[in-house]
Parts: C-alpha cells; structure tokens; sequence
C-alpha cells in the first residue's frame, strides 16, 4: 500500500521561505507523476505543481517563480521549496500521486494523498 506523508510546514513571515517534504512508502517516486496541492480556508483545493514521470514541471502561476517543485529517487521523496512566500499562500499543503498517463495539475485523478501539512504566512 503506498503511503505519503508531508512534513516541514509551519509559520512564517512573508517573504520568508519553508522547504515542504512528501515521503513514500511502499511506493516509488522514480518515473512516477506527483504533486502539491493545496487548501486554504472556505476555499477549494488548488494546484500547485506537479512534476511528471519524465521530470516534466508545471506550476500554477500564482506561484511560478517562486516555488520549485523536485523529487530525490534515493530518498523516495518529493520536495516544494517556497520562497518569497505570501499571506495568500497560507493552507494546509498535501502530496499526492497518479498512476497511467498523463500528469494533470487538478489533481483530480491523483492517489493516493497525505494527510497534509500546515502552512501560514503572516503579514
């Protein structure tokens, strides 16, 4: 059964930075598509970015330039780096993975999830 799990969320001043990390377990992340996604309070679930299974990126444009989405096949895990962070990006993070073709940043094919971490982004 392939599990994941997000860490390194937390509080932070705008503009500051957090490294997100998402380990598998009983999966692999080597050739496989992943992503973040994200939910913020009375709002729906969003993309952030997803890489594919040939390392392909794609990032939601509020982001773009900012964040960086990238996975270590030794450490089977997958990484959000988040630099000039802002209020509106503040939300609980998750991981997810697809299997079969394609890697869509909507996420709504992707499975399974974590249970997700939580980031804020004070002003």
């Amino acid at each position: 059964q392939v599990r994941l799990m997000e860490s390194g969320g937390g509080s932070v001043q705008a503009g500051g930075s957090l490294t997100l990390s998402c380990e598998v377990s009983g999966g692999t992340v080597n050739n496989t598509c992943m992503g973040w996604f994200r939910q913020a309070p009375g709002k729906e679930r969003e993309g952030v970015a997803v890489i594919s299974r040939n390392g392909g990126t794609k990032y939601t444009s509020s982001v773009k330039g900012r964040f960086t989405i990238s996975r270590d096949n030794a450490k089977n895990s997958l990484y959000l780096q988040m630099n000039a962070l802002k209020v509106e990006d503040t939300g609980v993070y998750y991981c997810a993975s697809k299997i079969g073709l394609g890697c869509p940043i909507d996420g709504i094919t992707f499975y399974p999830w974590g249970q997700g971490t939580q980031v804020t982004v004070s002003s």
